[in-house]
């Protein structure tokens, strides 16, 4: 059985956002890695049309971009949307309950299942589905924007904490 992992960048005051911060070298190629190691992804619509970026090829990027977008586009998948009808390559719409769709996701496979999204997390947080938290603290301060736990407050277990590069804490939580 699969396991389902919500992790994203956080500042320190709780906010997730893409623009406003983002990972240095060691941590980027830290994710390179994860990608690579991943059964899956599965994301909400909005960090679904985002990471879709890696889709595309682009001349100015880097060694270490190139090789995310290899690894991202080699991962299958899975959108949770009810407005789009049609998602990129090696990606499909999940469709049906979410609740049930998401159980039989986590049957069929096993390893690893990203988690992309603080919209989505609610509603998996909510229907008790996400078996792992990973908070990847950065020392930013937003003072706004959207919140790593979207109106969820868990009950958590912290099981570890490592720093990644410089400046980034990885915090691990489980459900208490």
């Amino acid at each position: 059985m699969a396991k389902l992992v919500f992790g994203m960048n956080q500042s320190l005051d709780g906010y997730v956002d893409h623009m406003g911060f983002g990972p240095d070298p060691v941590l980027f190629q830290y994710f390179v890695d994860q990608a690579r190691s991943l059964t899956g992804s599965l994301y909400g619509r909005r960090l679904y049309e985002i990471m879709s970026y890696w889709d595309d090829e682009h001349p100015e990027w880097d060694e270490a971009r190139r090789d995310f977008a290899a690894a991202w586009r080699g991962c299958p998948k899975w959108v949770v949307s009810r407005s789009l009808t049609s998602v990129g390559p090696n990606a499909s719409l999940l469709e049906g309950d979410l609740a049930t769709a998401v159980r039989a996701l986590k049957d069929r496979h096993d390893g690893v299942i990203e988690v992309g999204g603080p919209d989505l997390a609610r509603s998996l947080t909510k229907l008790g589905l996400i078996d792992e938290y990973k908070i990847y603290l950065h020392p930013v301060v937003l003072g706004e924007g959207a919140p790593f736990f979207a109106g969820s407050k868990p009950k958590l277990r912290l099981v570890d904490s490592t720093r990644i590069g410089n400046e980034v804490v990885r915090l691990t939580y489980v459900p208490a």
